[in-house]
């Protein structure tokens, strides 16, 4: 019989046989997971429940705060990092019964798609090792992808979340700028970052969503919105549900296959009695920019005095990266901050017309590590789906759909309209329940 030590000391032995590789994991809490399993099954045994995620394993991104690990972010001045408390999010994951398995690796600072970090080194895919398993949550996505957990937490500011997700072949949602959390994470923009749930499959992503959704009032960042039970409403399906096809932006300049396979995920929810609608989404191709100014401004502010007098204690390519955001003047962030003000409202009146938007995660799937880009152009390039809609504060859902280019992993993005997390997964349940490329494993793990 499986039990919950049985099934945490089998993803134990897949990341001690394959992080070495790999670099997906920065910390790995071998005893302190065995003994949570031993607890859950304890409990199991005299017929309790230690709650929602009784004994689920989880990984958490190294930049969340977690009594008894450093929190690095990636950062090799941050090394010796020990916070006092665990981070809000992490500490409601204990308190529902999870396994926490460690930390995963992440790019450095939050800040880029290729997830190397000078704590972890070079984060790897699973499904190529050549390739990057996207950022900044890289580490997050494939310690899933890998079988070294069943979810995990990233944070996503412009794409952290969702892109690793679609790199790797897992779900992942950004929720609702203020839905969860951000208190006790090493920040890289406040008004724009967000904590986010990942797993292979929506209803264990929707688990970990339900655990760590909630006010804060002790962070100044938290909405204080009522969460609801999104578990009750997770197999409503979709029937009757409008979802946006847009005309503009998303669907340009895409790899092939990767259009095609995410028109096919469109048929698949129109089959599960969705409408599919053309819409127009004029400002869109615009908002990668003013949510760059914006967002590199934020991070320049954050680690000015380290850029400043002791960039070198910063990676290189990172420090290049970053430095374009001192470059930003004040007329270009009040324009930016302005524009953000017009697109919500525009996003709101699309909203007004369609439950969801549908779109590729990102135009390709994962790119080689060396690639010959700099940092700066590399993530440009795979976050001109999701820039979008962290500008906006919506929440926004990354599904596995298909294979392309090498075999690699193609994403769905559904967005939705603030606070309706609980639709997204409602779709997201509904894909999952006609398709299976969510189970399908990398080639190295079969």
């Amino acid at each position: 019989m499986t039990t919950y030590r049985s099934a945490t000391e089998a993803q134990l032995a897949q990341a001690r046989q394959y992080n070495p590789e790999l670099c997906i994991m920065t910390h790995i809490t071998a005893d302190e997971a065995l003994a949570a399993a031993d607890r859950a099954d304890r409990a199991t045994q005299a017929g309790d429940t230690l709650g929602l995620l009784h004994g689920m394993t989880i990984s958490v991104k190294d930049n969340i705060d977690t009594v008894g690990l450093a929190t690095t972010a990636g950062a090799g001045f941050l090394r010796d990092n020990l916070p006092a408390e665990d981070a809000p999010v992490v500490a409601r994951l204990k308190r529902a019964g999870a396994v926490l398995v460690g930390k995963a690796n992440m790019a450095e600072l939050a800040f880029g798609s290729r997830s190397f970090s000078a704590v972890g080194g070079q984060c790897r895919n699973p499904w190529d090792a050549a390739r990057i398993p996207g950022g900044s949550s890289g580490g997050s996505a494939a310690s899933i992808a890998a079988d070294f957990c069943t979810g995990s937490l990233g944070t996503d500011t412009g794409g952290s979340v969702r892109l690793p997700a679609c790199f790797n072949g897992v779900a992942g949602l950004r929720p609702t700028h203020g839905r969860v959390p951000i208190r006790g994470v090493v920040p890289v923009s406040e008004q724009h970052d967000s904590v986010g749930p990942m797993a292979r499959r929506v209803t264990d992503l929707a688990r970990i969503y339900a655990v760590i959704a909630g006010y804060d009032d002790a962070d100044p960042n938290s909405a204080d919105q009522p969460v609801g039970n999104v578990l009750a409403s997770l197999g409503d399906g979709i029937a009757g549900r409008r979802i946006g096809l847009p005309r503009q932006h998303y669907f340009e300049s895409l790899e092939a296959g990767v259009g095609e396979a995410v028109m096919a995920a469109a048929k698949v929810l129109e089959a599960a009695g969705a409408i599919l609608v053309d819409v127009d989404v004029p400002m869109a191709a615009q908002t990668h920019l003013h949510q760059t100014n914006m967002v590199f401004s934020d991070v320049c502010n954050v680690f000015h005095e380290r850029l400043t007098h002791q960039p070198e204690t910063i990676t290189r390519a990172v420090v290049d990266r970053m430095s374009t955001g001192l470059k930003v003047t004040g007329v270009q962030y009040a324009e930016a901050n302005r524009f953000r003000r017009e697109w919500q409202r525009k996003l709101k009146q699309l909203f007004d017309g369609i439950d969801i938007l549908l779109s590729p995660t990102s135009p390709a799937t994962a790119p080689l590590i060396e690639d010959g880009a700099s940092l700066l152009e590399a993530t440009k390039a795979v976050t001109r789906n999701t820039y979008a809609g962290a500008l906006g504060a919506i929440p926004g859902l990354s599904v596995p759909c298909g294979l392309g280019a090498h075999d690699m992993p193609i994403g769905l993005q559904l967005e939705a309209a603030w606070w309706n997390e609980s639709l997204l997964m409602q779709a997201g349940v509904a894909y999952q329940a006609r398709t299976d490329f969510h189970l399908l494993r990398a080639p190295m793990l079969r």
